[in-house]
């Protein structure tokens, strides 16, 4: 099989999207056996992971992103000219059409612009509804959670039949990072206290004024012995949030963006991770910290029960007082936390490794291809 990804994500500021891609198609360059995969537009050699910034210097984004509006353009021959010879084409919501001659596929990440519009922006929702259209077209989808599955059949009309569930991957330095890199993290990040640990780009759906909320009513010994740190890119959040986050809350820490590399060690350093989300696709902070062996509190909505099963406590995400509660447990017992961590590790060692997720894959491309 001769496979195109579409992995123009890769070029722009994102989060889950942009980290999926790039380790699913590391992971199936690993896996492809006697096939092949390319990553349109022209994305076969990525730079480093970046979440805040193209993989590739300026020189070589700026072209591949006039090339993608190009090819967005009514009666633009380009987007078929370049995937002349795939047998199929894996789209993503930056592409309007599908190529002519290759069977269209897709992954569904989550429905949060059907759901939730209010909390997202103008363009997202745009790229979205013209991305439904496509879907409905797709010779099979991808989705990344059961929950995500649901949603789609139930909002936009899927068949369900067409959509198969293939669970993210968790990258290996969440597995393999050891006590010794956290508190070389720890250190490095001047976090030299116990702390509650709530990882994410800074908008509405993830619910952090309530999680402000919900540490401050913790008893004062607690908020004396655990500080909350905040890490993750200021998105589009109200300007009150980010005055709270960044107005020096006594015990509350904002770090900003965290690369990708630290990101093991700084969870491995938390004494608990806190998740207290709206909605997600699959949630991937909340599987990454139970790779790490870290105890999760998250919500009792959407994808979150699914995703974390044994290894969380769930809230109701409205709820501060229930939060709240949820957290004072897990920090005054070293014994449920320690439960909590292996139950966690556990799952995503069964679950939600890049190996399995390529092989079934390419197991999903072969059906869809009629091979």
């Amino acid at each position: 099989m001769r496979i195109s990804i579409d992995a123009s994500p890769l070029l722009l500021r994102s989060a889950g999207v942009k980290n999926y891609l790039y380790y699913w198609l590391a992971n199936l360059m690993l896996h492809r056996g006697e096939n092949t995969v390319t990553a349109f537009p022209l994305l076969d050699d990525a730079g480093p992971l970046n979440h805040e910034a193209s993989v590739l210097g300026p020189l070589e984004t700026i072209p591949r992103l006039a090339l993608l509006y190009w090819m967005n353009l009514p009666g633009s021959w380009t987007l078929n000219w370049m995937n002349r010879k795939a047998d199929l084409f894996h789209a993503t919501n930056q592409i309007h059409k599908s190529p002519k001659g290759a069977k269209l596929t897709a992954t569904l990440f989550d429905m949060t612009c059907f759901f939730m519009p209010e909390f997202h922006t103008p363009g997202n929702i745009t790229a979205e509804k013209h991305f439904s259209v496509m879907l409905k077209q797709a010779s099979g989808l991808i989705s990344i959670s059961e929950n995500t599955k649901h949603d789609a059949v139930k909002i936009l009309g899927l068949d369900a039949a067409r959509i198969k569930t293939i669970y993210p991957g968790i990258p290996a330095p969440f597995f393999d990072v050891t006590d010794a890199d956290a508190a070389a993290t720890a250190l490095r990040y001047h976090r030299d206290k116990p702390f509650i640990l709530a990882l994410g780009t800074v908008e509405p759906r993830k619910n952090l004024d309530t999680l402000l909320d919900a540490y401050q009513q913790l008893p004062t010994h607690l908020r004396e012995a655990f500080d909350l740190v905040l890490a993750g890119p200021m998105g589009w959040a109200s300007m009150e949030t980010m005055r709270r986050i960044r107005g020096g809350l006594p015990g509350v820490k904002y770090l900003g963006y965290v690369p990708e590399a630290d990101l093991p060690g700084l969870t491995k350093a938390a004494s608990a991770f806190a998740y207290p989300s709206l909605y997600e696709g699959f949630g991937l902070p909340v599987a990454q910290a139970m790779a790490c062996g870290v105890p999760v509190v998250t919500s009792c909505t959407s994808c979150l029960p699914e995703v974390s099963g044994d290894g969380a406590l769930h809230v109701d995400p409205k709820s501060a007082s229930e939060l709240s509660a949820a957290l004072a447990r897990l920090l005054e017992s070293s014994e449920l936390r320690a439960k909590l961590g292996v139950n966690g590790r556990a799952i995503a060692k069964e679950r939600y490794r890049w190996d399995l997720n390529a092989m079934q894959s390419w197991k999903f491309f072969a059906e869809a291809v009629g091979n």
